[in-house]
């Protein structure tokens, strides 16, 4: 069904939720970045830690090729420290940089500014031996609510980006000075056109980079309950020991009924609550209360034809 501005919308298919979007300002911030990219000498990239492959937006690679790029693994606490640093040598190969990020880190800021001040040291330099004094301009891009503007505000040490829980928060471009020689620029959160890999479209719904009012909200907690269930049984079950007794371990009814009767979600006349537990089950593994793991590991490498 429609929603907003453009096409933003989920459809069910056998069962199973299709996700599709394209908010026209979406359109709008593509174009945008596009012109802006004339001004700056480093890309700085922002994904998820815990969905890598999902936050990519495959149009950066035709937009930021000519480009020092680097990229920050954000909320890496929440993630694998195994599958981070898979994820930093993947992208290494790929000629860009990479490092676990936490914003809360007690060196995050300056850890960050360094790293991007030595990606763009080349640049640097050469307006040096040109006797010239220039500053570093770094775009920060990613979907939305991967932390981009909490990302900028802990660089410039206030609140100069906006940042929410939600995503959508930042509506357009941001000059914020880090340092002498480092300026950011905020962007939009720029989704996916079209996503024709369902498995990595339910990843950006898990990990909140579409709002969860235009989706099937019981569907995609229900989603994620089977997912865990393959990756961490152990931790899910721990964390809603009900879901020990369920035998229909594929299918999403049975699975957030196991998470009402662990935590007592249960209406009069014996109805379970799944909206409530969905919600909450989003709203924990989000947090990082119900396990830290990685939802993708890298792809692995063609063999040689």
């Amino acid at each position: 069904m429609p929603f907003g501005v453009g096409v933003f919308y989920c459809m069910e298919v056998i069962g199973v939720q299709t996700i599709n979007w394209y908010p026209g300002h979406m359109t709008k911030a593509k174009r945008s970045l596009e012109e802006d990219l004339k001004l700056i000498d480093v890309v700085v990239e922002i994904v998820d830690a815990r969905a890598p492959l999902a936050c990519r937006n495959p149009d950066f690679e035709s937009l930021f090729k000519n480009k020092i790029r680097v990229m920050l693994l954000n909320k890496s606490d929440l993630s694998s420290p195994k599958a981070n640093k898979e994820w930093i040598a993947y992208f290494s190969k790929q000629g860009i940089s990479a490092m676990e990020y936490v914003s809360i880190g007690a060196n995050a800021r300056k850890n960050a500014i360094s790293f991007i001040e030595k990606a763009g040291e080349p640049v640097l330099k050469k307006y040096r031996d040109k006797g010239v004094s220039k500053t570093l301009r770094a775009m920060v891009v990613g979907i939305p609510n991967v932390g981009k503007s909490t990302f900028i505000n802990k660089l410039a040490g206030v609140a100069r980006a906006k940042t929410g829980d939600k995503p959508g928060v930042t509506r357009g471009k941001q000059w914020v000075r880090i340092s002498q020689y480092l300026e950011l620029m905020d962007t939009p959160g720029l989704l996916w056109g079209k996503l024709d890999d369902q498995e990595l479209a339910k990843h950006i719904a898990f990990i909140g980079s579409i709002r969860d009012d235009v989706m099937n909200v019981e569907e995609i907690a229900g989603l994620l309950l089977i997912d865990l269930d393959k990756i961490c049984r152990e931790d899910l079950i721990k964390r809603y020991a009900k879901l020990a007794e369920v035998e229909d371990r594929e299918s999403i009814e049975p699975m957030l009924e196991g998470v009402c009767r662990s935590r007592g979600f249960i209406l009069s006349g014996g109805v379970y609550d799944t909206e409530r537990a969905a919600r909450i089950l989003l709203d924990e593994f989000r947090a990082g209360r119900i396990v830290k793991t990685a939802l993708e590991l890298p792809p692995s490498e063609e063999p040689d034809a």
